[in-house]
């Protein structure tokens, strides 16, 4: 029974008992999900973005995976209701001063604390390290600690001044309660806005329909009663119609003149008085008598 050296074996190394569940450390789980993407697994780096349940990703490693969704990836599951660039929100983060990050640790000597983190609450100073429950707003996309929220009550963000509603509050990496919930949310807000898309659509196709009516309507009143049955002329028709119309009404005005003259009359014929019609060098009185009239003879070599 006995090995090298004599050692005797106990009856826990013989015998096999039921597993031991493995524990997950608690401040790795916290360094994994607040300084690493969901979906890449790599360093978060700006730009970040966050999805509707809460989860942190590069923006980059999203547009990846939308373009190229393919099922070898197991991560993707992570990441299986963004559905477009829509559905997550670019985050506004407000850096940590005390974050050194590598910088002081070149050598390698120096104890790296887990606790401190890259981003702080910019109204109450909290550090964004899984210790304290942080939360975005889906209209602006700032970044606060649910202790702002709910010591400074307001409607308006405190950062940019934008209106939001309590919809639009989302935990960051919340617990299996809150993912549920903003969950049903989600679902929620996307119905919504389907019915919505296809309550527009009816209109617009009402608008359509009602437009081409008026068109059609407004077609027969144009074409002459007694002649429904003709169709427009062409363009061509059109020009050389207009042309023979203007030619036949030219001669017309020039042959009409000649009518308006003839019917002038004399100041004689008039039934003005008689002072009045010696004005005139056509009355009786202005006409001069052959005798009183100038005789002019001019002597030529043809005369004769």
């Amino acid at each position: 029974m006995g090995c090298d050296g004599g050692t005797i074996p106990k009856r826990h190394e013989l015998v096999k008992g039921p597993k031991k569940v493995e524990k997950v450390d608690k401040d790795a789980e916290l360094v994994a999900q607040w300084n690493y993407c969901t979906l890449s697994q790599e360093i978060l780096r700006r730009p970040i973005v966050a999805c509707e349940l809460g989860r942190l990703y590069n923006k980059d490693a999203v547009i990846e995976f939308l373009l190229d969704k393919s099922a070898e990836k197991a991560l993707g599951k992570a990441a299986s209701h963004i559905r477009s660039i829509k559905n997550v929100t670019e985050l506004r983060l407000s850096d940590n001063p005390a974050w050194e990050g590598d910088k002081g640790n070149t050598k390698g000597d120096k104890h790296d604390d887990l606790q401190r983190a890259r981003f702080i609450c910019p109204v109450v100073g909290l550090e964004m390290n899984g210790r304290h429950r942080f939360c975005f707003l889906r209209c602006c996309g700032c970044v606060f600690s649910e202790r702002a929220l709910k010591e400074i009550k307001a409607e308006v963000c405190h950062t940019c001044g934008a209106a939001f509603q309590e919809d639009d509050i989302i935990v960051l990496n919340g617990t299996k309660e809150d993912v549920e919930l903003l969950k049903r949310r989600m679902e929620e807000r996307r119905l919504r806005a389907k019915l919505e898309k296809k309550s527009k659509k009816p209109k617009t196709a009402e608008c359509v329909s009602k437009a081409g009516v008026t068109d059609d309507s407004a077609g027969p009143s144009k074409v002459k009663a007694g002649r429904p049955e003709e169709a427009e002329p062409d363009p061509k028709e059109k020009k050389s119609t207009l042309a023979s119309r203007g030619t036949a009404s030219g001669g017309a005005g020039k042959a009409g003149k000649a009518p308006c003259a003839a019917l002038k009359r004399s100041i004689a014929d008039s039934e003005e008085s008689e002072t009045y019609k010696s004005i005139f060098t056509s009355h009786s009185s202005a006409k001069r008598s052959k005798e009183e009239s100038a005789h002019w003879v001019t002597h030529t070599s043809y005369c004769f």
